[in-house]
């Protein structure tokens, strides 16, 4: 578990072994990303495995250690903070010795001075003692600089393993939450937690020791002025300390604006995940611009906090920038009170400890606000880890074996929420092993709510739940994980080829996966996207087979499929693959009951009715009522089918293997290579070489034209000059010693030097307050675009995209944006105006030390360049390799019921470990090059140093100004600092800029279309008839692909219904995505009442199409928010669409009714409530087109009639075009259009349509017809 700084350090200082692995990279720094394959595979065996092991073992051992300690009054920040010590505390205390050894031989320098002043005045006490003094100096420098690389490369390691701890921690915790903690937290909030917080604790470990570091600093600088000044360093530890003593309110008032930016920045986030994996709802209903301005307006708030933040920031540096120059005030003011004398080497003494310690109090204003932000960060990860997991004691497992019943229930009473109104009552069940069970009922009466009892996910208020045998899964709304579809289906599981060709076969998948274009090997893109509705739930199915598991749960598994597919699973699936196993399955469709051995017929939350088929259809009113509302539906097909002899449509079977199934969103017809290597998902694109120019000015001229940048450095400048110039005053102004007539009074000396020392405090006041202003307005300026692009993209954009990619900038390149990258740059310019300021200052106690930093600044120079060119790689491969962790960690969130289901809980723990090991490993990387690089320039600045002593010393008496060039002296102690510090900023400053590389790369995504045409506005009351004509259309997903549409052409007649059908790949969806503009034809056009959609704006033509997509979308929020996001109508008008589309009662049930709570993904609604509310929008805004993506898949027969009653009651006059599986859903449209490999192969009325046997339509009809009629037929 131990990493090596030890080793390295070692390696370091003899630089062969670490040159060894290093040289690879940098000798061919401009080719860096081929050698970076290099230095990985090199160090494979000495660092990365080791890396790796210490992630993994760390993150079990604390997470054992959390267990521990967690125990009693659950998780607390003291005892997280004490978990994470034990982790590493051997390597903090080791730190801890690295930073006393380099703290003291710092001081050892200014202690040395005033005896170096008094040698070159040519008091010298023995032979060789110049060279001594020198060797001296030359050593403590030379311990310092090691001790220093020690201290900070180990702490580096120790965040990088504290961080993978942490993020292991929270992602092993949202695998186990409970229902009611899941609702504490959003995913967005979840997914800052880990991309956020737990870098944020690694980050702080830099931070670690400066505390303690920059007080025992205090305690060394007041002893050495006490030995020269004696009882004035009374006056300079009181000055120290109200210094001091003025930040703590200022870190408190830190502390606070930092919680209120993180939980700010946590809903902009939770909105933004939310929008992204719902974008495509968004375009069709032409909201986006509207969302966006609610993400930009959860920005607007995140600013203020960040506003206050950084100005607050700024002042607090500003008290510590002047604190040396009040404490040295003060100081030289107690002397002359005193009578003290001010004699050059003991104030030069003075100036070269209070420059080393204006270093640790420069940075007390950034550690005090990384404490401030770690523990706000740490609060926040602590409150997560103490929320509840889900009840082990919900379930009584029984071994696998040893009951006759595979699941009991008795007397049990579930809960979704933390009040105790019960979800489920009164649950009592018996399952037999083998045992085929049907859930049915109206929406919202509790089916999906009875399976997660079952799976253990629905919190249990009393009774007992038995379950034996191990069980499987399938959820109503499908989840898929990014990857291939093989890994989908295995699941963890090994390859057993002859299973799965029979299970791929049962699931009808076959036919599929020779259509895609890289058979069962086709990556998945996020959430499934690029796979029809129906395919991911037969990938889902075939995933839940090829577990062979005791017990299957199916939610509404049929739903998503057509007449003919849903035959085959039912039996291919159900009735063959599983013929052994007990199978718990909810269904609308009444035909698929008479099979079951048991039914359940829910309402209300609880089972009004159990039994066989025949039986309870005589016993109770409910389930009649379901029978009778089919019955009423297949009675529809005889009136349509007048005088059609099923029979013979039977004889002459199926038009071809194939099912016909709807696609939602992007169907297999879209599938084909969407890009050069074939995959529609593809690596995220980085930069190559070096961040060019433009990048920078681009960044420091986005706010204002960059017109306060001149007077940032400006400011800077002045602040330099007053430095120098008020330090050179009191060595040049001072007497060498007591008995040299001083060249002005003291009083003079002290008025002059507090002027200076005023005006540097006034021009560091402007510089923090300027920079701050630029930081904070390019921030927002960069937000703005980026998010301006990113909603204006097209939909390719995101089908291509993981919304991981889109996330990694919104917050981890964002915050960097908003916090770190303004302070780099500044960094940067502050330190080369620094440099300047002291070689000048340097060169004027001997000219011929400037000669020696030319040949010193081109080696640093060349140093730098073969350094930053393979740093900057190692940069974006961490900003790349971090997206893959936040997407498999926002995957599992969506999926976490399946993988606890499945008891995949630790395979995905490790997959989470595997991509935190290939972030840590550039991490890692990143900072060995840094620690290579700094040791070289510390070593080179201790040499110069030491030449520069050396030739001090060599210079006859008399020629140098022995003051100044104790000066000179005094400087140089900080030479290595000032020159490493140069090297880091500009090191660092590449390394974030990747960020504003990354954010501009999806500020010039290609647009959509103009949202609104000025010059070709269609009139408002357009359309007016509703008849859409479509001329020779040709569709293609991309140029290099073929055609999916090929030359349709058709006509729906205005006011009409419209049904079409046609098998998977038929180009359905492609269709309507082209009516929408989601897609734009290669060739051909879309007319609407004459006006061609091509020529206006999109904006123009979304508003007047309404469409109810297959998967219903609800977003977080009210209902109202749900139901009418543009503000556009009144609280009567949507409580008259409630009202027709059944769900009035139930929100005037609910405690807000319009301003009631819908959380995430309106998880707290049921599928088909949620398909209600879509329907709800529809009703809303009354469009003259509209379109029904498989609008019913998700409601009950009952419900199904309601909901065409009212579409046919409100929109009689309307053009309506559906997409259905249901057949009595399209049986009454007044045209049928079926569509095959992009082309129409009927189109006509459904009578005419059925008058000929074989037609395709026809067959499809007879099917649904025999299926229906045997399975009602068996028991009646």
């Amino acid at each position: 578990m131990k990493l090596f700084a030890s080793e390295s350090f070692l390696l370091m200082s003899s630089a062969s072994s670490f040159d060894f692995l290093l040289k690879p990279i940098f000798l061919h720094g401009f080719s860096a990303s081929l050698h970076l394959v290099l230095l990985l595979f090199l160090s494979l065996l000495w660092a990365v495995n080791r890396v790796k092991g210490t992630g993994r073992e760390s993150s079990m051992k604390t997470l054992k250690q959390r267990k521990v300690l967690c125990e009693g009054n659950g998780v607390t920040l003291l005892k997280l903070v004490k978990a994470l010590f034990l982790l590493a505390w051997k390597d903090i205390l080791t730190t801890a010795l690295f930073a006393f050894l380099s703290t003291v031989a710092s001081y050892v320098g200014p202690y040395l001075i005033d005896t170096f002043v008094l040698y070159l005045n040519g008091q010298r006490l023995f032979n060789y003692e110049g060279y001594l003094l020198v060797t001296a100096f030359f050593v403590a420098k030379l311990v310092e600089c090691i001790s220093q690389r020690h201290w900070f490369f180990k702490l580096q390691q120790v965040g990088l393993r504290l961080r993978a701890v942490m993020v292991a921690m929270i992602y092993n915790k949202g695998l186990t939450l409970s229902c009611q903690s899941k609702q504490c937290h959003t995913s967005g909030e979840v997914i800052n937690f880990m991309t956020v917080d737990a870098d944020r604790v690694g980050e702080f470990c830099f931070y670690m020791h400066d505390l303690w570091t920059a007080a025992m600093q205090v305690v060394l600088a007041l002893l050495i002025l006490f030995k020269y000044l004696g009882l004035a360093s009374v006056a300079a530890f009181v000055a120290t300390v109200l210094v001091m003593l003025v930040n703590i309110p200022l870190g408190k008032v830190l502390e606070k604006l930092q919680e209120k930016l993180m939980e700010s920045k946590d809903k902009r986030m939770n909105a933004t995940s939310e929008i992204l994996r719902n974008m495509r709802i968004l375009k069709l209903q032409g909201w986006e611009m509207k969302f966006l301005s609610k993400i930009i307006g959860l920005r607007n708030v995140e600013e203020g906090s960040l506003k206050r933040f950084i100005y607050t920031n700024a002042i607090s540096s500003f008290f510590f920038s002047i604190a040396p120059s009040v404490v040295s005030v003060s100081t030289f003011g107690a002397c002359i009170l005193l009578g003290v004398p001010l004699e050059s080497g003991k104030i030069l003494s003075a100036l070269a400890t209070f420059r080393i310690l204006q270093g640790s109090i420069h940075a007390l204003p950034e550690t005090i606000s990384m404490i401030a932000q770690t523990k706000v960060s740490l609060d926040r990860i602590a409150s997560f880890l103490q929320l509840d997991d889900s009840q082990p004691d919900v379930i009584e497992k029984l071994p696998r074996g040893s009951s006759d019943t595979a699941v009991e229930v008795v007397d049990g009473n579930f809960s979704w929420y933390f009040s105790s109104t019960a979800t489920l009552t009164n649950i009592n069940l018996k399952v037999y092993h083998g045992m085929k069970v049907a859930v049915c009922g109206t929406v919202g009466s509790g089916k999906s709510s009875l399976l997660s009892c079952i799976l253990g996910e629905l919190p249990k208020i009393s009774g007992s739940l038995k379950l034996c045998g191990t069980k499987a899964y399938v959820a109503q709304s499908p989840w898929i994980q990014s990857g291939k579809i093989e890994e989908n289906i295995l699941f963890g599981k090994e390859m057993d080829r002859e299973r799965y060709d029979r299970i791929l076969e049962a699931c009808a998948l076959k036919k599929d996966l020779e259509i895609l274009p890289f058979g069962d090997q086709t990556v998945i893109g996020e959430r499934g996207i690029n796979l029809s509705g129906g395919q991911k739930q037969r990938v889902q199915i075939a995933r839940a087979l090829y577990q062979d598991a005791d017990i299957y749960l199916l939610d509404d598994p049929f739903s998503a499929v057509d007449a003919h597919t849903g035959s085959h699973l039912f039996k291919e699936v159900l009735l063959c693959s599983l013929i052994s196993k007990t199978v718990i399955y909810v269904t609308h469709q009444v035909e698929f009951l008479p099979a079951a051995d048991l039914i359940l017929v829910m309402e209300d939350g609880r089972i009004t009715q159990a039994g066989k088929y025949y039986d309870i259809l005589k016993s109770g009113t409910d389930f009649m009522f379901l029978v009778g509302a089919h019955k009423k539906a297949l009675s529809a097909i005889g009136a349509v089918e007048t005088g059609t002899d099923s029979e013979q449509s039977r004889s002459e079977g199926l038009k071809g293997d194939g099912g016909l199934e709807s696609a939602q969103g992007n169907e297999s017809d879209n599938i084909e290579d969407v890009g050069p290597k074939g995959q529609l998902v593809q690596e995220e694109e980085r930069e190559k070489g070096k961040v060019g120019f433009s990048i920078y000015w681009k960044y420091i001229t986005t706010a204002y034209g960059g017109f306060l940048v001149p007077l940032v450095l400006l400011a800077q400048i002045l602040f330099q000059t007053f430095q120098i110039g008020s330090n050179y005053w009191m060595a040049w102004a001072s007497p060498t010693s007591a008995d040299v007539e001083p060249p002005v009074g003291s009083l003079t000396l002290i008025i002059v030097y507090l002027v200076l020392a005023i005006s540097s405090a006034f021009s560091v006041l402007t510089r923090a307050m300027l920079l701050s202003t630029v930081g904070y307005k390019t921030a927002t300026l960069l937000f703005k675009k980026m998010h301006s692009c990113i909603f204006r993209a097209p939909m390719a954009f995101f089908d291509s995209t993981p919304s991981g990619r889109i996330l990694n900038r919104a917050s981890t390149d964002q915050n960097a944006v908003d916090l770190r990258i303004p302070y780099q740059v500044g960094g940067f310019a502050f330190s080369v105006i620094n440099l300047l300021g002291i070689i000048v200052a340097m060169s004027q106690g001997a000219w011929q030390i400037f000669i020696i930093f030319i040949p010193v600044i081109v080696t640093c120079i060349w140093y730098q360049q073969y350094y930053i060119s393979s740093a900057r790689e190692l940069a974006r491969l961490v900003g790349v390799s971090k997206a893959p962790v936040i997407q498999h960690f926002a995957e599992t969130l969506l999926g976490v019921t399946t993988i606890r289901c499945f008891d995949q809980e630790s395979r995905f723990q490790e997959t989470n470990l595997t991509l935190n090991d290939s972030y840590s490993r550039p991490k890692f990387h990143v900072s060995c090059a840094k620690e290579w690089l700094c040791f070289r320039l510390d070593m080179l600045s201790s040499i110069t140093f030491a030449f520069g002593l050396f030739i001090l010393i060599s210079v006859p008496k008399g020629v140098i100004n022995p003051a100044i060039a104790g000066l000179a002296v005094t400087y140089g102690l900080n030479l290595n600092l000032l020159q490493t510090w140069l090297v880091w900023n500009i090191c660092n400053m590449e390394n974030q800029i990747v960020s504003v590389e990354r954010m501009l790369q999806y500020s010039s995504i290609p647009c959509e279309s103009a949202l609104v045409i000025e010059t070709n506005c269609p009139e408002r009351s357009w359309p007016f008839h509703g008849e859409v004509n479509i001329l020779n259309l040709q569709v293609r997903y991309a140029p290099h692909l073929p055609l999916v549409l090929r030359g349709l052409t058709c006509t729906f007649p205005g006011g009409l219904k419209t049904g079409i059908v046609g098998k998977t790949g038929s180009g359905k969806s492609t269709l309507i995505q082209a009516l929408f503009r989601i897609i734009e034809p290669a060739a051909g056009q879309i007319i609407i009442d004459g006006v061609n959609i091509s020529s206006i704006g999109l904006h123009d033509l979304r508003s007047k199409l309404s469409i109810i997509p297959q998967d219903p979308t609800m977003f977080g929020g009210t209902v109202r928010s749900n139901l009418d996001p543009l503000e556009e109508y009144t609280d009567e008008q949507i409580w008259e669409a409630l009202d027709m589309c059944q769900l009035g009662d139930e929100v005037r049930k609910k405690e807000g009714r319009l301003n009631s709570t819908v959380i995430e993904n309106g998880e707290n609604w049921s599928m088909g409530q949620r398909q209600l509310v879509c329907l709800g929008r529809l009703l809303l805004k009354k469009s003259k087109i509209v379109v029904l993506d498989e609008a019913t898949a998700s409601v009950d027969t009952v419900t199904d009639d309601l909901i065409q009653t009212t579409l046919r009651e409100h929109f009689s006059n309307a053009t309506v075009i559906t997409i259905a599986h249901r057949i009595t859903s399209v049986l009454d449209s007044d045209m049928i259009l079926l569509l095959s490999q992009g082309v129409v192969e009927e189109f006509d009325s459904p009578a005419r349509l059925l008058e000929n046997k074989s037609s395709s339509f026809a067959q499809l009809v007879a099917e649904y017809s025999t299926r229906s009629d045997s399975s009602l037929q068996k028991l009646e």
